[in-house]
C-alpha cells in the first residue's frame, strides 16, 4: 500500500510548513462528497472528520458518532480526539500549517488554530497533487416544478431581495449548493446520496441573480430557459466578474463561504458576515412539500415493512450484514420513485451495532448472529422526498437487561414525539425528555437525538436539531429526526429513529410522525411503559398499518396486524 503519509511530509519543505490539514468537506462544505482526500490520508470513512499531518504525529478529530470507527480505521496512525479538542488547538504550538483555502472558513481557523499556531495559505491542494482526483462526470442539472415545490423562484427571489434590503446590501453570496437549490428549484447529481447541484448564487437587492457552476452541467437549464444566459457565469469566470460588479456590501456566510472566495468579494467589496437567511426559510417547508415527503414515506414504509418482515420471519439463511443492506435497497428499487440511497446503509449485527455510524464492506463484514440484535439505520431519495429510518430488531428472545434498555430508548422516544412544542420550543428542551429515562440509570448517547432534514435535498439539514445546545426556535413546516439511542461497546448498539414534521392545529404545534414502519414489539419490556406510552404505540401502529397495509401481501398485512 503506498504511504501516502510520507509522501504528504516530504513537500513540506517545499512549501515551507510544518504541517498539513485535511478536512473531510469538498470545496462545497457538503456532507457525502464523491472526494474522499480524508479517507486517502488517514483511512478514516465517516462524514464529519478533519486530519492533521505534522513531521512526526497526526491527529485525527471527529465527533461522538465515530469514536469506535475511527479507532479502528485510523487508530494504528493518528492519534483520535473529539472534535472540542480543535477549539483553541494547543495540541502543538507555534507551528505553520498548510491549508487548502477553498475548504476553510476564515471562522474555523481562527477558531482553531490561530491561537497557538501560524496559517499558511497553499493554492494547490496537496492531497490532489498525491493522489489525483478524478472529475466526475458532468450530471446535467435540472428544474423541478411549482406543482412539487410548492414555491415560485421569483418568491423565494423576493424574500432574498427584501433581506438585502433590510440589511443595507447589494449582493448576497449563496455559497451553500443546497440553498441554491432551494431557490432556483433546481436539483443535480453531484453528491452520491443527495441531489444537490454544486453551484454558487450571487442575487442583488435589485433580484437579478447570477448562478457560478460548470457550463456543461447547466445545458439544460438554458436551453428550457430556466436561466438566462445573462444570469449564468462560468465559475473561471467569477474572478473578473466580481471586480465588474456595481455596488459597496456584500453579505456572506461564513459557515459556508471559503476563505479564497471571501478573499475575492474582499477585494472589490465591503463583507457583511450573517447567517444565509435560506437555511431558515428553506428549514420551514409548505404544504405541499410536507405532501410530497408524506407520500415519499409512505413508499419507504412499504419497502421496510417488506424488509423486516423478510429478515425476521422468511430468511433461514445465513447473510452478512452487506447482503441484509442490499436486500433492503431492493425492496426500494421495486418502486418507481425511488432513486437511490439518502446516505449508505448503517447495517450493524451484534457489536458492529454499537458503532455509531457503522459501515459494513463485503471484505470485512459480519454474518448476522440470530441470537444478536441488528440496528439497520438507512434512507432512500423519492420523486419527491427524502427519507431517513433506523429499526433495531431481534430474531430470538433477548435477556432482560437489553430489552429494559430498548425500553428507555423507546420511552425517550415517545417523549420526544408526544413535546407540547409550545412548552418545549428549541432542540435543546427537547433533547433533554429523549435521554430522562436513559440518565436514570446514568446512561445516555454521544449523539444528538435529531436533525433537521431536506426535502428532496440532504438528509442532514440545519439549522434546526435536537442537541444538547441547540436553541433554534422550532417552527411550524419544519422536519426533524427522532432517533435516541444506546451503544454498549463491543456488545450491541439501540437506535430508534423516525422522521417528524412540526403540525399545527388552532394554536398548538406538535410533531406527526412521517415515518411508517413498525417498532420491534419483542424488545420491548411492556411493564415499564405507562398506559399513555402504550396508547401512543398502538395509536402509531394503527396508523402505520392504516397507511400501508394495501400494499402489503396478505402474510406481511397479518404480521403487521400483529403490532397493532
Amino acid at each position: 500500500m503506498i504511504n501516502f503519509i510520507n509522501i504528504l511530509r516530504s513537500k513540506f519543505k517545499i512549501y515551507e510548513i510544518d504541517g498539513y490539514i485535511i478536512p473531510k468537506n469538498d470545496e462545497f462544505f457538503t456532507e457525502y462528497s464523491k472526494l474522499n482526500r480524508l479517507e486517502i490520508i488517514s483511512n478514516f470513512s465517516g462524514s464529519a472528520g478533519l486530519a492533521i499531518v505534522l513531521k512526526n504525529k497526526n491527529y485525527l478529530f471527529t465527533d461522538g458518532r465515530y469514536s469506535l470507527q475511527s479507532k479502528i480505521e485510523s487508530g494504528k496512525k493518528f492519534k483520535i480526539y473529539g472534535f472540542e479538542k480543535l477549539i483553541n488547538c494547543s495540541l502543538f504550538k507555534n507551528l505553520t500549517l498548510g491549508i487548502d483555502p477553498k475548504l476553510f472558513t476564515n471562522t474555523q481557523i481562527k477558531n482553531y488554530f490561530l491561537k497557538y499556531n501560524k496559517i499558511k495559505h497553499i493554492d494547490k491542494n496537496l492531497i490532489d497533487e498525491i493522489k489525483q482526483q478524478r472529475e466526475s462526470r458532468a450530471i446535467q442539472f435540472f428544474s423541478l416544478n411549482k406543482s412539487i415545490v410548492g414555491e415560485s423562484v421569483n418568491s423565494k427571489i423576493e424574500k432574498i431581495s427584501k433581506y438585502l434590503k433590510k440589511n443595507k446590501s447589494d449582493y448576497i453570496f449563496i455559497s451553500a449548493p443546497e440553498n441554491v437549490a432551494w431557490i432556483l428549484n433546481i436539483r443535480g447529481g453531484d453528491s452520491p446520496n443527495s441531489p444537490v447541484p454544486n453551484a454558487r448564487l450571487i442575487v442583488n437587492k435589485n433580484k437579478q441573480i447570477l448562478l457560478i457552476s460548470n457550463p456543461n452541467k447547466c445545458k439544460k437549464l438554458l436551453i428550457n430557459k430556466i436561466i438566462n444566459k445573462n444570469e449564468f457565469l462560468n465559475v473561471k469566470n467569477l474572478p473578473e466578474k466580481i471586480l465588474k460588479l456595481k455596488g459597496k456590501k456584500f453579505i456572506i456566510d461564513d459557515k459556508s463561504c471559503s476563505i479564497f472566495y471571501e478573499r475575492l468579494i474582499k477585494s472589490k467589496f465591503k463583507i457583511i458576515k450573517k447567517k444565509d437567511p435560506t437555511y431558515l426559510l428553506k428549514a420551514i417547508k409548505n404544504k405541499i412539500e410536507i405532501k410530497n415527503m408524506v407520500n415519499a414515506h409512505i413508499l419507504d414504509g412499504v419497502a421496510l415493512t417488506r424488509f423486516l418482515y423478510w429478515i425476521k420471519i422468511i430468511n433461514k439463511k445465513k447473510i452478512t450484514e452487506v447482503e441484509a443492506a442490499k436486500k433492503l435497497e431492493k425492496f426500494r428499487k421495486m418502486n418507481k420513485s425511488f432513486l437511490y440511497p439518502s446516505f449508505d446503509t448503517i447495517a450493524g449485527s451484534g457489536k458492529n451495532g454499537a458503532i455509531v455510524h457503522y459501515r459494513a464492506k463485503k471484505e470485512n463484514c459480519k454474518i448476522i448472529n440470530r441470537k444478536d440484535i441488528f440496528l439497520c439505520d438507512s434512507g432512500g431519495q423519492y420523486k419527491y422526498g427524502t427519507t431517513d429510518v433506523t429499526r433495531t430488531i431481534c430474531f430470538s428472545k433477548q435477556n432482560q437487561n437489553i430489552k429494559n434498555i430498548f425500553t428507555k430508548v423507546l420511552k425517550g422516544h415517545i417523549a420526544v414525539a408526544k413535546t407540547n412544542i409550545n412548552k418545549d420550543n428549541t432542540g435543546k428542551k427537547i433533547d433533554k425528555r429523549a435521554r430522562k429515562f436513559l440518565n436514570k440509570s446514568n446512561l445516555d448517547y454521544a449523539h444528538g437525538t435529531g436533525h433537521g432534514v431536506g426535502f428532496f435535498l440532504n438528509v442532514h439539514e440545519g439549522p434546526q436539531s435536537i442537541t444538547k445546545i441547540n436553541r433554534v426556535k422550532i417552527k411550524e413546516g419544519m422536519i426533524l429526526s427522532n432517533e435516541p439511542g444506546y451503544y454498549k461497546t463491543n456488545e450491541y448498539g439501540i437506535r430508534i429513529e423516525n422522521l417528524i414534521y412540526v403540525k399545527r392545529m388552532n394554536k398548538n404545534l406538535f410533531f406527526e410522525n412521517l415515518t411508517m414502519a413498525p417498532i420491534e414489539k419483542d424488545l420491548i419490556n411492556f411493564n415499564q411503559l405507562t398506559l399513555s406510552e402504550k396508547n401512543y404505540l398502538f395509536k402509531y401502529h394503527l396508523e402505520v398499518y392504516s397507511k400501508i397495509s394495501k400494499y402489503l401481501n396478505v402474510k406481511e398485512r397479518k404480521w403487521l396486524a400483529s403490532f397493532i
